[in-house]
């Protein structure tokens, strides 16, 4: 049982519910352990850049939310993929568009969370939704022998007034049977589920099915990224952790290193003390500076005329070696987050050999290769949950269909030194030339060859030898 409630929806409610609840809600287990907890309400609070050491002396850098944001870029740039095969399969890429519109934004949340879940759903205007639902408000109730989900629990919530409505929507495959229930509570505390209540009493709820049952579902209907980092928080739980799970106390030092460098600038500050019997004294006692000067001027007690009557305080700034301490901590949090050196600290500090460069690079390629790959097996579950719900509601006609991908690898590859190298290879004809246009404009054999035009001279297919 665990009693410590999650955060959940800001501008909603503070608090949402811990995973007891849910229990007593569903009456299934949720595979998710106290300290997991315990590390996704900390993740979450760091994106939102709040951790629990930020205070009157401390500033945070914004360093989380600016790691997840660089990877989930990375992860989705220039990211190509269609669904198409059939009337079917153009039913649901041009439904599926919408979700890789804004996926930038929905990888940088589960980034920063260890995870997000994908669920369509279907519309009454015909169409399929995802429902795009952050690690913090799904909750897995089993995995499989290869790591797969077979069951989750997704947490919606309504305010109206001073009542607190909650949905539990459960999905659990079962063999090949699937199962979904809702089920709604009502309460008066935000942090309690209160008592059962109808699904009506919600109007955006109203119309649900309590319960349904799906035969011949081979996966769940909904896809589920997991951020492929190894769980070093619970080694039994196969849940995703944070990106940035590994650098958290390093993020702490440099919110402190940084907060450090802020005060030397402020501690440093230029100001003149000058005796206050050079100010001409106000009504209360005190002495009048111009508001302008308030700045600057400091009026104090410089003792006897002896003296001087004033003072100009102009210390030396030790900005240098702080900074130098701040790209230290900067590069090896780039090393435990799994970026290239020069991401987050300055490129500049970097004294690196061709080959240590590489290296690096090489470290953000594999860190954003292996989120590519979960990605693109939680969106083919996303395609799948889809097709599904387009027969069960007759969307459109059946058919089969084919899920295609393309990623951007340009964070390694120097794509103008790679075009040189391999138009070289077409000029001596090492390879054949449609392969050039194929790898190029990223089509196929016989489409780069009808781009090519008539080849009058075979030792010269480009004319690259002769006169234009």
């Amino acid at each position: 049982m665990f009693q410590k409630f999650l955060s959940w929806i800001r501008q909603v409610v503070s608090k949402m519910l811990g995973a007891s609840n849910i229990k007593q809600a569903t009456h299934m287990d949720v595979d998710v352990s106290s300290d997991m907890i315990v590390a996704l309400e900390q993740w979450e609070r760091m994106y939102r850049n709040e951790p629990d050491w930020k205070n009157s002396t401390t500033v945070p850098l914004g360093l989380p939310a600016a790691i997840a944001g660089e990877l989930a870029r990375l992860t989705v740039l220039e990211v190509k993929s269609e669904v198409s095969g059939s009337t079917r399969a153009e039913y649901i890429n041009e439904q599926y568009k919408h979700l890789l519109a804004g996926l930038q934004q929905k990888i940088e949340q589960g980034c920063a969370l260890g995870g997000m879940a994908f669920k369509p759903y279907p519309t009454d205007a015909g169409q399929l939704v995802v429902d795009c639902v952050p690690a913090d408000r799904f909750f897995p109730t089993g995995f499989d022998s290869s790591g797969n989900l077979s069951g989750g629990v997704f947490v919606d919530r309504y305010t109206r007034g001073r009542q607190f409505y909650t949905r539990f929507e459960c999905h659990q495959l079962t063999g090949t049977t699937y199962t979904i229930k809702n089920v709604a509570y009502m309460s008066y505390d935000r942090d309690s589920i209160g008592v059962p209540v109808s699904l009506d009493a919600a109007p955006q709820w109203a119309g649900l099915d309590s319960e349904l049952t799906l035969d011949g579902i081979t996966r769940p209907l909904f896809g589920y990224f997991r951020v492929p980092t190894a769980n070093n928080i619970d080694r039994d739980s196969p849940l995703g952790v944070s990106v940035y799970a590994r650098a958290v106390d390093t993020i702490r030092q440099a919110d402190e290193q940084w907060s450090r460098m802020l005060w030397e600038f402020e501690g440093t500050e230029l100001a003149v003390d000058i005796s206050a019997q050079a100010f001409m004294p106000d009504e209360n006692g005190g002495v009048k500076i111009p508001k302008r000067f308030k700045r600057l001027f400091r009026a104090l007690d410089l003792g006897d005329s002896d003296n001087p009557l004033y003072q100009v305080f102009s210390p030396q700034i030790r900005e240098e070696p702080l900074y130098k301490g701040l790209q230290h901590v900067l590069q090896l949090i780039e090393f435990q987050c799994g970026l290239a050196y020069g991401t987050l600290s300055d490129p500049q500090t970097v004294e690196k050999t061709a080959e240590e460069i590489k290296a690096s690079k090489q470290r953000s390629y594999s860190t954003v290769a292996s989120l590519q790959a979960a990605l693109e097996h939680a969106l083919n579950d996303v395609v799948y949950a889809m097709d599904v719900w387009a027969t069960i509601n007759h969307l459109a006609p059946a058919g089969k269909y084919e899920v295609s991908f393309g990623w951007d690898d340009s964070i390694v590859v120097d794509t103008d030194k790679e075009f040189a190298q391999r138009m070289q290879m077409a000029s001596a004809q090492y390879i054949r030339p449609e392969l050039l246009l194929s790898w190029y404009f990223g089509c196929s054999e016989e489409e780069a060859r009808k781009m090519m035009p008539v080849q009058t001279d075979e030792a010269d297919p480009f004319g690259l030898n002769g006169d234009a």
